[in-house]
């Protein structure tokens, strides 16, 4: 039986780089993946416009494409300010979107991420997603984002993976998608190039005894 599954994310580009792979996988299987994207990725950089903004859309368009995402949201809320916003607002426009999708899975940001749109997303979502009777959603994973989830403090809320999927046989797919993002890449030996995520996916997959895997930390699994 297929499973609706739902990828909430701060900005485009972050599902290719946290479950780029995962989505993949899910949609071969013949389960359908939505994505709902809570900023906009570009509005607090110098080069600011809305000629960015499309371009930035374009290259998310392709890379959702390639990905399998059967539908896609914009919430439109400001790049990296996130968190001057009313954390409400942002509850209820996920919420809105969950009621349509009734979602059994979803993925979004780990907490303890540098970014701080990243942080308020998984709080938004879990607060969402909190486990009232009825709710859809009896599974909840967050993924690492590279430039993000390693910079961040030591100590203040590790990402440890406790989940791995297996996308040895997708991983060139989550590359194809990267690429799709090739301004928002970055040349080796920063830690958001496309060498180093083959890198960390390969690591990922050693480290549990496949080629390739995406990791993820459970919030949630009920059975």
């Amino acid at each position: 039986m297929s499973k609706s599954v739902l990828v909430v994310a701060a900005h485009a580009d972050d599902e290719a780089l946290g479950c780029g792979g995962t989505i993949a996988r899910h949609v071969a299987e013949g389960d359908i993946v939505h994505g709902i994207f809570i900023a906009d990725g570009v509005g607090s950089r110098k080069d600011a416009s809305y000629e960015a903004l499309k371009t930035r859309e374009a290259a998310a368009q392709k890379a959702h494409s390639l990905l399998g995402f059967s539908s896609v949201s914009y919430l439109g809320f400001p790049d990296n300010r996130l968190d001057g916003i009313n954390l409400l607002d942002i509850v209820q426009s996920v919420e809105g979107s969950l009621q349509t999708i009734m979602p059994d899975v979803v993925y979004t940001h780990h907490y303890g991420d540098l970014n701080i749109d990243h942080r308020v997303a998984h709080q938004a979502v879990m607060t969402a997603c909190r486990p009232i009777p009825g709710s859809s959603v009896t599974e909840i994973y967050t993924f690492e984002i590279m430039s993000s989830t390693e910079w961040s403090s030591p100590g203040l809320s590790p990402f440890l993976p406790t989940c791995y999927v297996n996308i040895s046989e997708y991983l060139e797919l989550k590359l194809d998608a990267l690429k799709a993002y090739e301004l928002e890449m970055r040349d080796m030996p920063h830690s958001r190039s496309i060498e180093h995520l083959e890198a960390l996916a390969r690591h990922r997959g050693h480290s549990v005894g496949v080629s390739a895997a995406e990791a993820f930390m459970v919030m949630r699994n009920i059975r």
